[in-house]
């Protein structure tokens, strides 16, 4: 472990109880131990968590084993898995976060999570994304390579829940389908609200591409406004369009540019820039919502002296046209719409 890596593991681990409160609140403590399912914050008893003992070495504070997998790591780990954090710069970002907290807010954070948080509230939404599972080898992952998504680059905001609620209607009484959880961040990172798709169980449907037979199989929750779905971490070039689909199909051909999903025209046209942003792809639904939201973040980007592109697809959406066209195909036609310098940065031939 590099050396700053490796005093940040020791800084948590003086912070160890406070760190399992806030990232393993479904535990508890157990004499000298925190007592959890396992390092995704399941309820049970067969991950331990050492609280005190030596900075380093064996017995050191702030490290675990799952008695269930075997599976062992420090509080780094328990950090990155529980926010889904796949890139470690990322995880120090969130480490570096909750140990600039004022020792109260860990109080504060304690009580939010054993009070009922507020229905669609960004409280509500975080911690429905924290019930939720990674996605590799779930219905999500199966629901999105039905769809012509095959790469899954930096998916970590993406879960799956396998009994997520929905309610038809107000007097209807409460359904459970299985669900991918999208969260919803701001530049920052924190989760602001979530975004439901709700997924056939039964199998792929063509005529609903995957998702369940209900009324609304799309909602979304929390603080919306300005936030989006990220995925990648942006800094000078980035591209934001509407669904989460639509962007990962544009992944499957650019897979290393930051990409942004603002789950519907309104939110797209309202998207908060990053402050390190120079060039924005604006990618079109083609829809009249579409080319309205298309014009606005246009002239947006443009106020803010940020190089605005738009990419186009030939069908409804970049997803329509992965399905029609296939990957190949799709990779040539987004080619020719980007500035050439950027092929070659995020094109991988």
């Amino acid at each position: 472990m590099p050396g700053h890596a490796a005093e940040l593991a020791r800084r948590l681990a003086r912070e160890a109880e406070a760190v399992c409160r806030h990232y393993l609140s479904s535990g508890r403590r157990e004499g000298r131990y925190w007592m959890v399912g396992d390092v995704n914050n399941t309820p049970g008893r067969s991950m331990f968590v050492r609280l005190s003992g030596p900075e380093s070495g064996k017995g050191a504070a702030g490290k675990w084993t799952d008695a269930a997998t075997g599976e062992h790591g420090d509080l780094l780990d328990i950090i990155g898995a529980t926010c889904a954090l796949d890139d470690f710069r990322d995880i120090e970002t969130e480490a570096r976060r909750f140990l600039s907290f004022p020792r109260p807010q860990h109080e504060l954070a304690l009580k939010r999570r054993l009070t009922p948080a507020p229905v669609g509230s960004p409280e509500s939404a975080r911690r429905l994304f924290a019930m939720s599972h990674p996605i590799p080898r779930t219905l999500v992952e199966t629901y999105l390579r039905n769809r012509g998504i095959t790469a899954l680059p930096e998916t970590g905001n993406l879960r799956f829940h396998p009994r997520c609620y929905y309610r038809p209607d107000r007097d209807m009484p409460t359904e459970t389908w299985p669900a991918m959880i999208a969260a919803v961040t701001d530049l920052d990172g924190r989760i602001t609200g979530a975004h439901r798709t709700w997924l056939d169980p039964n199998g792929f449907d063509p005529t609903t591409l995957g998702k369940a037979p209900i009324d609304s199989p799309r909602r979304a929750m929390g603080h919306l406004l300005g936030n989006a779905v990220r995925f990648g971490v942006v800094r000078d070039v980035a591209a934001a369009g509407e669904g989460i689909e639509t962007m990962l199909s544009l992944r499957c051909v650019l897979p290393d540019m930051p990409m942004m999903a603002g789950l519907s025209a309104a939110h797209l046209a309202a998207i908060v820039f990053p402050a390190t942003l120079r060039r924005l792809y604006i990618v079109r639904d083609n829809d009249p919502a579409g080319d309205g939201a298309m014009a606005i973040l246009f002239d947006r980007a443009h106020a803010a002296r940020i190089d605005a592109v738009v990419l186009s697809p030939h069908g409804d959406d970049f997803n329509a046209d992965l399905r029609r066209f296939g990957t190949d195909a799709l990779r040539m036609a987004v080619r020719v719409q980007l500035v050439p310098e950027d092929v070659a940065r995020f094109m991988r031939l």
